[in-house]
């Protein structure tokens, strides 16, 4: 197929589908890297003037990655839910993005979930302004269930990263404890362990379900080593909630992490089976949790000439086979090489979520940035907001907005508390309802720092250390 359109007499032609979706994404410093971005503003226009006027059905029907050779690609097409994208097919890309800002549209359009391939995701993000990207992943409500429920109206959940730089079981439990006592910690409490080892996953893991069980906290805990590192952990006894691993849009991609298609499935399935043995009141079925990030393939040279908004979303649909509880993109932490300046990153982080939510996932966003970028504190702020406005499932927050380990900035717990209060928005209601009976929260928000109930928390934190040391 080739594509052309003619803007201001200048003519424009486009070799192919991947040609014209790499044109028309909005600037990214990793296409340009990649030497597939738009020359100009003029070649831009034309491409987003072409894809516009392309058919769904085309998109499904040319594949960017071969499938015979890409096990993503056949996952993605093997995924489709024919007679829901029937319902579609015949829409443009143009055609479907007025759908989905029709305020005239009353009903539900979770419908729209199985119809939809990351390929159309990201074709339709490519032509929605920021505003639109907000507006649009705002009608998507995705609630899913572990120890406790994610998703709802009016909730913006938060991950407490107790990231610790030599893995010191007492400075993460600190750390976490700093995380609830301002209200955060309902998605998760989840640590990057320093060393990959299986003694140290064991570790880190029955420390964290062991502050679960002495405060009675209702939510999950996960320890983000390698997802075979996990799986050894659990057969030797440790207790995982929430099975984690980053993944990528291709085949290729997900190699350079270690992991394929396969390995995830085995690990849905075991973790599965270790949470029917356990005695823990689930509140629901999911037990799997992922992060990704636009430029990961390429820096692995596992792009295949590919945009990487595109294959972004095409982590999405690795991710969403696998029914995760969570799953966050890690937006601007790999680099400028990728996402250069707070422009780009805000960018990025609004068509991750949009993409996210209209694939039917349970969104959040580590909200960050490398120091050599160039953007800095408010642009964290901004981004925040905006995610927040636009119904994102959860963020993830660090101590001081700068995390110890990973060495990138991100947005501290009095950050979230922040906007939380600014939007009208709560923690979990499990999560809430334990916040008050704790004394942390009074009707709805947060107390005062250094009061009784902190007095309390902080007490405990002795003997349990002393019990899991």
């Amino acid at each position: 197929m080739k594509f052309s359109t003619t803007v201001r007499h200048e003519h424009f032609t486009f070799a192919d589908l991947r040609e014209l979706f790499a044109k028309a994404n909005e600037e990214k410093s990793g296409d340009q890297l990649a030497e597939i971005a738009a020359r100009t503003e003029s070649e831009r226009v034309a491409a987003k003037r072409v894809l516009a006027d392309l058919s769904l059905a085309d998109i499904v029907a040319n594949p960017l990655i071969d499938p015979d050779h890409d096990d993503v690609s056949r996952l993605i097409l093997d995924g489709l839910n024919r007679e829901s994208f029937a319902t579609i097919s015949s829409l443009t890309v143009g055609e479907f993005r007025e759908l989905l800002l029709d305020d005239d549209i009353e009903d539900d359009l979770a419908h729209l979930h199985g119809a939809v391939t990351p390929e159309i995701a990201a074709a339709v993000a490519k032509l929605m302004s920021n505003k639109d990207l907000i507006l649009a992943a705002r009608r998507f409500r995705v609630v899913t269930r572990c120890r406790n429920t994610m998703g709802l109206p009016g909730v913006l959940g938060v991950r407490v990263q107790p990231n610790h730089p030599r893995d010191d079981i007492g400075g993460v439990l600190l750390s976490a404890l700093d995380g609830l006592l301002l209200g955060c910690g309902d998605a998760l409490i989840g640590v990057n362990p320093v060393s990959e080892s299986v003694d140290a996953t064991v570790g880190l893991l029955r420390a964290l379900d062991r502050l679960i069980e002495t405060y009675e906290i209702p939510t999950q805990a996960c320890c983000l080593a390698h997802v075979s590192t996990q799986l050894e952990a659990m057969e030797r006894g440790a207790p995982v909630d929430l099975l984690f691993q980053s993944v990528s849009g291709t085949e290729a991609g997900n190699a350079s992490f270690g992991v394929s298609l396969a390995l995830l499935r085995e690990g849905l399935e075991r973790v599965r089976e270790h949470h029917r043995e356990r005695d823990v009141a689930w509140a629901g079925p999911q037990a799997m949790y992922f992060e990704t990030g636009q430029g990961s393939a390429l820096s692995a040279g596992a792009h295949h000439g590919v945009d990487q908004l595109t294959l972004e979303a095409r982590a999405y649909g690795v991710a969403r086979a696998f029914d995760p509880f969570l799953i966050n993109s890690v937006v601007g932490f790999i680099g400028p090489e990728y996402l250069a300046d707070e422009r780009q990153i805000t960018r990025a982080g609004l068509e991750d979520h949009f993409m996210g939510k209209l694939l039917g996932l349970p969104m959040g966003c580590d909200v960050c940035y490398t120091n050599h970028a160039a953007a800095d504190q408010n642009s964290a702020d901004n981004l925040l907001i905006l995610l927040a406005a636009a119904g994102c499932n959860y963020v993830i927050g660090v101590p001081c907005s700068g995390d110890v380990m990973l060495n990138h900035q991100s947005v501290s717990y009095h950050d979230i508390a922040g906007v939380r209060k600014l939007l009208g928005l709560a923690p979990a209601p499990e999560f809430a309802d334990w916040l008050e009976s704790r004394g942390i929260f009074r009707n709805g928000r947060l107390r005062a720092a250094e009061g009784p109930a902190e007095r309390r928390m902080i007490s405990g934190i002795s003997p349990l250390l002393e019990a899991v040391g």
